[in-house]
Protein backbone atom coordinates (compact mmCIF):
# COMPACT_ATOMS: atom_id res chain seq x y z
CA UNK A 1 0.00 0.00 0.00
CA UNK A 2 1.16 3.25 -0.89
CA UNK A 3 1.39 6.14 1.69
CA UNK A 4 1.31 9.62 0.62
CA UNK A 5 3.09 12.45 2.51
CA UNK A 6 0.84 15.89 3.30
CA UNK A 7 2.79 18.92 2.31
CA UNK A 8 2.19 20.07 5.69
CA UNK A 9 3.50 17.42 7.13
CA UNK A 10 6.58 17.99 4.79
CA UNK A 11 9.94 20.10 6.11
CA UNK A 12 11.44 22.43 4.85
CA UNK A 13 11.96 24.16 1.74
CA UNK A 14 9.75 20.88 -0.02
CA UNK A 15 6.49 22.47 1.69
CA UNK A 16 6.24 24.56 -1.27
CA UNK A 17 5.75 22.01 -3.68
CA UNK A 18 3.33 22.83 -6.32
CA UNK A 19 3.17 24.98 -9.12
CA UNK A 20 5.31 28.09 -10.52
CA UNK A 21 5.38 30.33 -12.90
CA UNK A 22 8.75 30.20 -14.19
CA UNK A 23 10.97 33.14 -15.68
CA UNK A 24 14.56 34.44 -16.82
CA UNK A 25 16.66 37.04 -15.31
CA UNK A 26 20.17 37.81 -16.76
CA UNK A 27 19.65 33.96 -17.86
CA UNK A 28 18.82 32.19 -14.94
CA UNK A 29 15.62 30.45 -14.19
CA UNK A 30 13.35 32.07 -11.43
CA UNK A 31 9.72 30.72 -10.06
CA UNK A 32 6.95 32.18 -8.45
CA UNK A 33 4.40 30.37 -7.03
CA UNK A 34 1.29 30.68 -9.14
CA UNK A 35 -0.84 31.31 -6.61
CA UNK A 36 0.53 35.18 -5.85
CA UNK A 37 0.35 36.03 -9.86
CA UNK A 38 -2.39 37.90 -11.32
CA UNK A 39 -1.41 37.95 -15.01
CA UNK A 40 1.29 38.78 -17.64
CA UNK A 41 1.43 41.50 -19.39
CA UNK A 42 3.47 42.86 -21.73
CA UNK A 43 6.01 45.92 -21.36
CA UNK A 44 3.31 49.32 -21.51
CA UNK A 45 4.76 52.85 -21.43
CA UNK A 46 6.52 52.85 -17.47
CA UNK A 47 6.13 56.83 -16.30
CA UNK A 48 8.76 57.49 -14.30
CA UNK A 49 8.78 59.03 -11.01
CA UNK A 50 11.05 61.64 -9.40
CA UNK A 51 13.50 60.65 -6.31
CA UNK A 52 12.44 57.29 -6.55
CA UNK A 53 14.53 54.39 -5.25
CA UNK A 54 16.31 52.75 -8.68
CA UNK A 55 14.41 49.83 -8.09
CA UNK A 56 11.44 51.48 -8.48
CA UNK A 57 11.58 51.89 -12.50
CA UNK A 58 8.11 53.78 -12.29
CA UNK A 59 4.38 53.56 -12.43
CA UNK A 60 2.03 51.93 -15.40
CA UNK A 61 -1.98 52.84 -15.48
CA UNK A 62 -3.38 49.07 -16.00
CA UNK A 63 -6.58 49.40 -16.93
CA UNK A 64 -7.33 52.10 -14.78
CA UNK A 65 -5.26 51.43 -11.75
CA UNK A 66 -1.62 52.61 -11.33
CA UNK A 67 0.52 50.02 -10.46
CA UNK A 68 4.57 50.55 -9.27
CA UNK A 69 6.99 48.61 -11.11
CA UNK A 70 10.08 47.13 -9.51
CA UNK A 71 13.07 45.78 -11.57
CA UNK A 72 14.35 42.62 -10.06
CA UNK A 73 17.82 43.03 -11.75
CA UNK A 74 18.27 45.94 -9.55
CA UNK A 75 16.89 44.46 -6.36
CA UNK A 76 19.07 41.47 -7.03
CA UNK A 77 22.08 43.61 -8.09
CA UNK A 78 22.11 42.60 -11.52
CA UNK A 79 23.23 44.31 -14.63
CA UNK A 80 20.54 46.17 -16.10
CA UNK A 81 19.35 45.29 -20.07
CA UNK A 82 16.44 44.79 -22.17
CA UNK A 83 16.02 41.76 -23.26
CA UNK A 84 13.43 41.31 -26.94
CA UNK A 85 10.42 39.69 -24.38
CA UNK A 86 10.82 41.63 -21.56
CA UNK A 87 7.75 41.44 -19.90
CA UNK A 88 5.68 42.51 -16.80
CA UNK A 89 4.50 39.84 -14.22
CA UNK A 90 2.04 41.12 -12.06
CA UNK A 91 2.12 40.07 -8.20
CA UNK A 92 -0.05 40.61 -4.81
CA UNK A 93 2.47 41.15 -2.10
CA UNK A 94 1.22 42.06 1.42
CA UNK A 95 -1.92 43.23 0.35
CA UNK A 96 -0.49 45.76 -2.84
CA UNK A 97 -0.69 45.47 -6.37
CA UNK A 98 3.12 45.72 -8.05
CA UNK A 99 4.69 44.81 -11.11
CA UNK A 100 8.11 42.85 -11.76
CA UNK A 101 10.09 43.56 -14.82
CA UNK A 102 11.62 40.19 -16.09
CA UNK A 103 13.60 39.12 -18.64
CA UNK A 104 11.00 36.44 -20.54
CA UNK A 105 8.45 34.15 -19.02
CA UNK A 106 8.94 30.67 -19.59
CA UNK A 107 6.15 28.27 -18.48
CA UNK A 108 4.15 26.81 -15.12
CA UNK A 109 5.61 24.38 -13.81
CA UNK A 110 4.44 21.61 -11.56
CA UNK A 111 7.72 21.22 -9.20
CA UNK A 112 7.05 17.97 -6.82
CA UNK A 113 8.59 17.99 -2.85
CA UNK A 114 11.31 15.50 -3.94
CA UNK A 115 12.38 18.31 -6.35
CA UNK A 116 13.37 20.77 -3.95
CA UNK A 117 16.25 21.55 -1.94
CA UNK A 118 17.17 23.96 1.02
CA UNK A 119 18.79 27.08 -0.29
CA UNK A 120 22.47 26.93 0.81
CA UNK A 121 24.26 28.90 3.06
CA UNK A 122 26.69 31.04 1.76
CA UNK A 123 27.40 32.43 5.34
CA UNK A 124 25.97 35.89 6.51
CA UNK A 125 27.39 38.19 3.80
CA UNK A 126 24.63 36.54 1.35
CA UNK A 127 20.69 36.78 2.11
CA UNK A 128 19.12 33.58 0.78
CA UNK A 129 15.77 34.17 3.04
CA UNK A 130 14.22 35.11 -0.13
CA UNK A 131 14.41 31.84 -1.98
CA UNK A 132 11.54 29.29 -0.74
CA UNK A 133 14.13 26.55 -2.17
CA UNK A 134 16.02 25.12 -4.82
CA UNK A 135 14.00 23.22 -7.70
CA UNK A 136 15.70 20.43 -9.65
CA UNK A 137 13.23 19.61 -12.52
CA UNK A 138 14.03 18.60 -15.99
CA UNK A 139 17.89 18.71 -15.71
CA UNK A 140 17.62 22.55 -14.62
CA UNK A 141 17.84 24.25 -11.64
CA UNK A 142 15.03 26.70 -10.82
CA UNK A 143 15.81 29.59 -7.98
CA UNK A 144 11.70 29.52 -6.17
CA UNK A 145 11.42 33.01 -4.59
CA UNK A 146 9.19 34.29 -2.20
CA UNK A 147 8.09 36.89 -3.54
CA UNK A 148 7.51 38.56 -0.10
CA UNK A 149 10.75 37.94 0.91
CA UNK A 150 12.93 39.57 -2.23
CA UNK A 151 11.07 42.93 -1.06
CA UNK A 152 12.45 44.18 2.12
CA UNK A 153 9.41 46.11 4.23
CA UNK A 154 11.35 49.13 3.52
CA UNK A 155 10.90 48.40 -0.17
CA UNK A 156 7.57 47.83 0.13
CA UNK A 157 6.73 51.00 2.03
CA UNK A 158 8.36 52.63 -0.67
CA UNK A 159 6.38 51.30 -3.40
CA UNK A 160 3.24 52.16 -1.41
CA UNK A 161 4.03 56.02 -1.33
CA UNK A 162 4.84 56.30 -4.94
CA UNK A 163 0.92 55.45 -5.82
CA UNK A 164 -0.30 56.95 -2.85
Amino acid sequence: MATSVLPSALGGAARHAGKFLTFFLAGEEYGLEILKVQEIIGILPITRVPRAPRHIRGVVNLRGKVIPIVDLRVVFNMAEDAAEETCIIVVQVRGLQLGIVVDRVSEVSMVAADEIDEPPSFGAAVRTDFLLGIGKCQGRVRLLLDIERALSSEELVELQSVTA
